[in-house]
């Protein structure tokens, strides 16, 4: 059974509560470097249970997401009140071949637009953060609060896959 939006909300904002967002935001490429360094394709690619996420596809999300959210942001910072659309990750892990993803590459991809999204947070008035969007599952955004849910999303996917390198099989 699907997890309730107000209770994900939640849970992930849990996980960058008490911290700088944005400085969460600037890590996590170098963080996901550290935890994939060294490791083989064989277990990157190592689903931890059926029906969950590989080292792998997680990435690949990551970077995907990085995409989403882009445009979310540029969204709210230039559009009060902008419709904000969600999206069927399962969907797009199975359209766009997240399992078959190169880890580094996705890496890659992900480190990119991810500084690309710091540049335009940091470029933009701060006054601007307080524009919100509507998310049609999530209900209003500002840009604040988009930050604060991809840094505790950042958090999440980081501890994920802290615990899928730490099982062998």
């Amino acid at each position: 059974m699907a997890q309730p939006a107000s209770d994900y909300v939640r849970r992930i904002l849990s996980y960058s509560q008490g911290k700088d967002p944005l400085r969460l935001l600037q890590s996590t490429p170098k963080k996901l470097a550290a935890l994939i360094k060294g490791k083989n394709p064989k277990e990157l690619k190592r689903k931890p249970a059926p029906g969950k996420w590989s080292v792998a596809e997680i990435m690949a999300h990551l970077a995907d997401s990085e995409i989403a959210i882009s445009w979310r942001l540029r969204q709210v910072l230039s559009t009060k009140g902008a419709p904000l659309q969600g999206y069927d990750q399962d969907a797009w892990a199975s359209t766009f071949g997240y399992a078959r993803r190169d880890p580094k590459r996705s890496h890659e991809s992900f480190q990119l637009l991810r500084e690309n999204n710091l540049a335009i947070l940091k470029g933009v008035p701060r006054k601007l953060w307080s524009n919100h969007g509507m998310h049609q599952e999530l209900g209003k955004l500002t840009a604040e609060n988009i930050v604060r849910l991809v840094a505790g999303h950042d958090v999440n996917h980081l501890l994920q896959i802290e615990e899928i390198l730490k099982r062998k099989r």
